[in-house]
């Protein structure tokens, strides 16, 4: 990975979405690493604006009813949700992931969104 992608994807990552939650808090994938796959969004507009909704109505809010919440799963690029769905990891296919955990691409009626797994501890 270059130098100048590692810089781009650091400060992706800081980027705040809301009061508790960073897109650095949804980036991160095993997958992705053990098989050189870059999850990062192509739109990162589109992203993040579904990101902060996703953090801002749901999640704050479930961390301020229950404590802190840990993400398991939050965004993925199409390219690492595609490997996934091909290879039997438990993803749908991209089409039935855009406008979920595909943050940057809109569903077939044109809408965005966000979604996460998360574990309350």
């Amino acid at each position: 990975m270059s130098t100048q992608l590692l810089k781009k994807l650091e400060g992706m990552g800081r980027l705040r979405l809301s009061r508790n939650f960073f897109m650095r808090d949804f980036l991160h994938s095993e997958v992705a690493g053990i098989n050189g796959i870059v999850n990062q969004p192509t739109d990162f507009d589109l992203a993040v604006f579904a990101g902060r909704h996703l953090c801002e109505e749901l999640l704050e809010p479930l961390q301020t009813t229950f404590g802190r919440i840990h993400i398991r799963s939050g965004y993925r690029s199409a390219e690492l949700n595609a490997y996934c769905h091909e290879h039997r990891l438990g993803r749908a296919s991209n089409d039935l992931n855009r406008a979920h955990h595909i943050w940057d691409l809109r569903d077939a009626d044109g809408y965005c969104g966000a979604s996460a797994c998360i574990v309350i501890p």
